[in-house]
Order: structure tokens, then sequence, then C-alpha cells
């Protein structure tokens, strides 16, 4: 049986996705439960600071391909510079040379070479990493600055995170997803069983939040909210709540500010242990997950 999956998101950054998440695979890990913990906020991660991944496995991640112009079989009939809709090629010292940041792979350039001078390169953007944790097996990745196709690289991550589960019959994928509402997303969001939306009490994040719910329904993805540093704003906490009763979503849980959830992440440790105030509220949270999953 094919792994369900637990994607958090959020509709803008900071809002403690990551916090959240890797409390819930602390507590899934304490409570014996088998998992498998999925990265896929590959522009910017960061899961693995508190998790310390050991790492078993490293590949690269191919990417999309560049043109590349073989000046010694161009008979600079300047085709390729009109046809690019990306300004890509430029004429250096009589040299036809393409612009790898403006170059966007689309291949019109080959197809319209008549000598065929243009062979379009496959890029290395990232890697990806299968790891040990202290909490189980993770699988995670990081794109190179300025690289693109992130939405490709968490189809993979989720990809080898299934290989796992399917290979040593592991019922559940747990999924740091990316903030937005972007390609990274929609990747993060095909396939879920569930997302749980990281939303604080802010009108941006309210703003935010109410995107990343619309994305989850387009992809027919159930939703739950938690709202993070709920005491910040009682009134916007009470707008998140009564957005959410008006279309019949759960609010499974609320954390309230607190300065202890800063000085455990600046300790290396989970909220789960760093916080024993926050332990009572956090239990019935993560119970509450996983019994909209069923």
């Amino acid at each position: 049986m094919r792994a369900k999956e637990i994607v958090f998101i959020s509709g803008k950054g900071g809002t403690g996705k990551t916090t959240i998440t890797s409390s819930f695979v602390n507590w899934l890990y304490k409570n014996g439960y088998e998992f498998v913990i999925a990265d896929a906020d590959v522009d910017a991660a960061d899961m693995h600071i508190l998790l310390a991944p050991r790492i078993l496995k490293k590949e690269s991640f191919i990417g999309k391909s560049i043109a590349e112009i073989r000046n010694d079989a161009c008979t600079s009939c300047d085709l390729c510079r009109q046809y690019c809709r990306f300004e890509a090629i430029d004429i250096i010292n009589s040299e036809y040379i393409v612009n790898p940041f403006r170059c966007d792979g689309c291949g019109l350039c080959q197809l319209v070479c008549p000598v065929d001078a243009i062979d379009m390169i496959p890029q290395t953007v990232g890697e990806w990493y299968v790891s040990d944790t202290n909490s189980g097996k993770m699988v995670h990745a990081k794109l190179y600055p300025g690289a693109e196709n992130s939405g490709n690289l968490v189809t993979m991550v989720k990809h080898q995170a299934h290989l796992i589960t399917d290979e040593n019959d592991i019922p559940l994928i747990v999924v740091d997803g990316p903030p937005g509402i972007g390609c990274p997303v929609t990747s993060s969001l095909s396939g879920a069983s569930y997302a749980i939306i990281a939303a604080e009490p802010t009108l941006s994040a309210i703003h935010d939040m109410e995107r990343a719910i619309a994305t989850a329904k387009h992809f027919n993805v159930p939703v739950g909210i938690i709202i993070n540093k709920a005491t910040l704003n009682e009134k916007n906490t009470q707008s998140i709540k009564d957005y959410a009763n008006k279309r019949d979503i759960p609010v499974i849980g609320e954390i309230p500010f607190s300065r202890c959830v800063v000085d455990s992440l600046v300790d290396l440790k989970f909220t789960t242990d760093g916080c024993p105030e926050l332990r009572d509220i956090f239990d019935k949270m993560f119970k509450k997950i996983l019994e909209g999953l069923k």
C-alpha cells in the first residue's frame, strides 16, 4: 500500500512551519510510529539544522539544458539570435555566445540552426540526499543558488521517500513543504493525503493562508490549520477561526507565542523537548492530525 503523506505548508515564510514539522517528527518518533521524513523546501532547506542528518546517499540533480554554440561550425547566419525570445544570444568578438542566465532551455535556437552548430547541454542544478537522523530516515535536497526546476527537485525528493516506504513497508511520509503557492508547493501537494497550513495572526499571513488553502483545495487535498503565535493578536486569531469555521476547515490547534520556542531553536532542541509547558498542546494537536489522516 502506498504510504500516506502529511504535508506542512504555509502561504508565507516565517510562520513556524518547519518548527512545527520537526516537532511533529520528534513526537512521532518518541511515540513509536514508523515514517520517512521528506524536506521539500529545497530552495531554502533548514530542517537539517535540527535533525542533523548523516548522509548515506548523495546524487546530483539534472535540471534544464542550456544552449551552447560551436563557433567552429557556426556560419553566422544570425537565425538563432533573431529567433531567441529571451535575448540570450550575444555576438562577442564576432562569435555567437549564449548567456546562461537568460537562456530558458527551450531549444528553438537548435531547431532553426541550419548547420546543427548548437548543442543543448544538461545542467546540474542541485543535489539530493538520503540520510539517517536520530528520528528516522530523511530525504532532502538543495537547489544551487539561482538555479531553476525546484518543482522537479521536490518531485524527486518525494519519489525517493516513497521508494524507501515501499521497500520497508512504512505507512507514512512527513513532508516539510515550501512556503508560498508556486511550483514547489504544487509539487509538494501532488499525491498528498493531508495538508497542514501553518498560519500566524497577522494580516499578510492570513491573506497568504487563504491562497495556500485554495491551492490545496484545487488538488483535492484535505486541509487543517495550525495557528502559531496565536496570542500575539487575538482578534486576528479569531478571524482565522471564523474563516475556517465558515469553510468547514478544522483548526487543529493554537500554539501561544512563547520565548521558549526561540530559545529551544537556538539550543538546537525540538520544541517538544525544550518547552515542557507546550507539550500538552503539541500532544493533542498531533493526535488530531493523525485522526484527520484516517
